[in-house]
């Protein structure tokens, strides 16, 4: 499968993976703002995924050695966006900024979708775990 990117300007880079067998691309910052309560890290790439899958954006496993936190938690490339992609983080203190323009902010991952039928019905099946949520199978 190929994937399209296009760079926004010649400061951008290409996704890439890092190592051979890596679940996810690296993306590179190639902007930051500081909006009122987060930053926001431009990549000066668009990309066309295809019609039935989907780019997960993740935080990269190194953002546990900061405060940082990916803002939605995970981001949702639909096949039909062809905006910048875009990356917004939180920090509990605004001021410590961790990532600079040419870090590897996070990391896109693409992977296929099911189509599913939607029906809606007024009793479902019962299960052994049933309505137990949180917890309910132990720790």
């Amino acid at each position: 499968m190929k994937i399209k990117f296009k760079k926004l300007n010649d400061r951008a880079e290409i996704p890439f993976y890092a190592n051979e067998g890596d679940a996810g691309m690296d993306l590179v910052a190639t902007t930051v703002t500081r909006l009122s309560s987060f930053y926001e890290y431009g990549t000066d790439i668009s990309m066309q995924v295809p019609k039935g899958y989907v780019g997960l954006l993740f935080p990269r496993s190194s953002i546990s050695n900061t405060d940082h936190y990916l803002r939605n938690s995970v981001g949702v490339i639909d096949s039909g966006y062809r905006g910048e992609i875009k990356i917004r983080m939180s920090t509990p203190e605004l001021g410590k900024k961790e990532y600079n323009i040419g870090d590897k902010i996070a990391q896109l991952v693409i992977i296929k979708l099911p189509w599913v039928d939607i029906e809606e019905v007024q009793n479902l099946e019962d299960s052994d775990r049933g309505e137990g949520g949180f917890g309910s199978s132990g720790k």
